[in-house]
């Protein structure tokens, strides 16, 4: 699901199906990761020609088809007896056309168009980077306050019983802000689609997992940056193969049966199956992978566990395909015409949570494809900081990047209605979502309460933790713009009125200023008596924008008068503007 960036379009074709792992360019379309070689082989097995398939049979005792891929050329590299899948590895041409004709064989599908690598068959543990550290301080980012987040840990940050699943790259779980909640004896390796539980194997091989995991459920330590559910658990499932990020249907396979059997309530999914970016069921090979992913996933939903998939960054009408010039992915590439009875999978299908991202506030991000009747909801999705391996921290956009703030919302709910089902999970994330309505874009069709491009709306952590807006009389917010100029000092007020006394101990400041090397600035809330409290002393450096709420200690003044918020630009070159700012009493 990764966009090349032309220009200012975005390519319907790109070499990997990570939906969002790279920085965005500068016309705000991600780019390309670059692709590492394959590793060495580390298995005298492996045979040149080795193709990965798909036996479908029915659920239950498969003995007698594992003893028929055995005697027609093929090795049984794992199985799924509890779906009725069976990886067969084999390099034989007609080992697919002959398992066809094997009694109890429902279906057989090639589930790739290269050689299964080497490492399959003795896989490398993934690298255990040093760890960098980061000085105290965990801002509040802008996409936790666009999702209310940052208020809805005020009623709850998450229970350490609900268990999330990470289905990706891998998470680094040394990092210092996942270290705290990461679940390491439910977090294995699946690719190949194999479960290793070797310790680390469930490590990152890029850096997409570890910044989905961050969003998700970064701790809230002081320190960094805040997952939407600081204090749930949990667990890296590595679906990508190393040295491509390669998600094969057999490891999507392999890691929503271990969702499914490890108790994960909520797993996130930011990518498609390899190497078709859509599956098509008139192809013999692609209704086998088809069919064995949705078995696949609804094992895991039965088991209690709901699937939540980014929609993919093409800027593509998932209702209405048309063509598919991205596939195979692991091969060359050719342009097909396609029907809309061709899925993006996992994110079409049936029971699992599509969503599309927001870019700035509400708007549809550049690059995030939609579908009247498939979106179900959005979440911001571009320039959102978070985790890296190493204890490092960076920006990525894409729906990849949307998807883990939807999953921790849904993680939210589960810690605060324990025991809802994966079909209450979905109902609810649908009632909780903020309507959006379409912009001026004949592409979106559709009411505000449910459209082609949002679905049923952005998230809303708060209202998902039963928690409400603050009560009139107790917001004030000042939505004006005011310019900070060079070496120049501006001030926005606030008029409070109505509210009995004193401000209180835990007066919540909301700042939202665009200016770029923030380091210039210092930033004081001033009380209506000209008493001075500073949010901000000419701190971050280089970094731009202070999006965050404070906490100011502010019992001692009356909290009826005019408050002001005050920004002094201390240098040359760097301006901007207060673009907005609150106060919660």
């Amino acid at each position: 699901m990764l966009a090349a960036a032309l220009g200012a379009a975005l390519t319907f074709g790109a070499p990997a199906a990570l939906a969002g792992t790279a920085p965005v360019a500068p016309s705000g379309a991600p780019t390309p990761a670059p692709r590492a070689a394959a590793p060495a082989s580390q298995s005298a097995t492996w045979a040149a020609g080795t193709r990965a398939y798909l036996v479908i049979t029915a659920p239950g005792d498969s003995s007698a088809v594992r003893s028929a891929v055995t005697a027609n050329g093929g090795t049984v590299f794992s199985n799924f007896d509890a779906i009725g899948v069976i990886v067969a590895h084999s390099a034989s041409a007609s080992f697919a056309s002959t398992m066809r004709g094997v009694s109890g064989v429902q279906q057989v599908g090639a589930t790739r168009t290269s050689d299964v690598p080497a490492d399959a068959y003795n896989p490398a543990l993934p690298a255990n980077p040093a760890q960098s550290t980061t000085a105290a301080g965990e801002p509040v980012r802008a996409d936790m306050s666009q999702i209310k987040a940052d208020q809805a840990w005020a009623v709850t940050t998450g229970s350490s019983s609900v268990k999330v699943g990470i289905l990706d790259t891998g998470v680094d779980d040394q990092h210092q802000d996942l270290a705290p909640n990461f679940n390491a004896a439910d977090s294995v390796s699946c690719a190949y689609g194999k479960p290793d539980t070797r310790a680390g194997a469930w490590r990152d091989v890029d850096t997409h997992g570890t910044h989905v995991a961050g969003t998700i459920a970064a701790a809230k330590n002081g320190k960094g940056v805040v997952g939407v559910a600081p204090s749930v658990k949990i667990s890296a499932v590595r679906v990508a193969e190393p040295g491509n990020s390669f998600f094969f249907a057999e490891n999507t396979i392999c890691g929503f049966v271990w969702a499914g059997d490890h108790g994960f309530k909520v797993t996130n999914n930011s990518y498609y199956t390899d190497p078709w970016q859509f599956n098509c069921p008139d192809n013999i090979d692609q209704a086998a992978i088809i069919e064995g992913v949705k078995r696949a996933q609804e094992y895991a939903e039965g088991k209690g566990s709901l699937q939540v998939a980014a929609a993919g960054n093409e800027n593509y009408d998932l209702a209405h395909k048309t063509t598919d010039s991205a596939s195979p992915n692991d091969s060359t590439p050719v342009t097909r015409t396609i029907t809309n009875a061709c899925l993006d999978i996992p994110t079409e299908l049936p029971g699992v949570v599509t969503v599309a991202a927001n870019g700035t506030g509400t708007t549809k991000a550049s690059f995030s494809n939609f579908g009247a009747g498939v979106i179900d909801v959005a979440a911001p999705g571009s320039d959102v900081y978070s985790t890296l391996p190493g204890g490092k921290y960076g920006t990525k956009s894409g729906t990849s990047m949307a998807t883990p703030h939807v999953v921790g919302v849904a993680a939210l709910l589960a810690s605060a209605n324990p025991g809802i089902t994966p079909a209450q999970l979905r109902d609810k994330l649908a009632t909780q979502a903020n309507d959006i309505a379409c912009p001026s874009d004949n592409r979106c069709t559709g009411t505000a309460a449910n459209n082609s491009f949002f679905g049923e709306g952005q998230v809303d952590a708060l209202k998902a933790v039963g928690g409400s807006t603050p009560p009139a009389g107790k917001y004030f917010e000042n939505t004006a713009d005011f310019a900070i100029n060079d070496n120049a000092t501006v001030e926005s007020p606030i008029t409070v009125s109505g509210v009995t006394g004193n401000a209180p101990a835990t007066l919540k400041v909301g700042v939202d200023i665009k200016h770029t090397y923030i380091g210039d600035l210092k930033v004081d809330l001033v009380a209506p008596d000209g008493s001075v409290y500073t949010l901000s002393n000419r701190t971050g450096g280089s970094t731009d924008n202070i999006v965050q709420t404070f906490t100011v200690n502010a019992s001692s003044e009356v909290a009826n008068g005019v408050w002001k918020l005050r920004v002094n630009d201390n240098a040359n070159s760097d301006t901007g503007k207060i673009d907005a700012w609150n106060l919660t009493f």
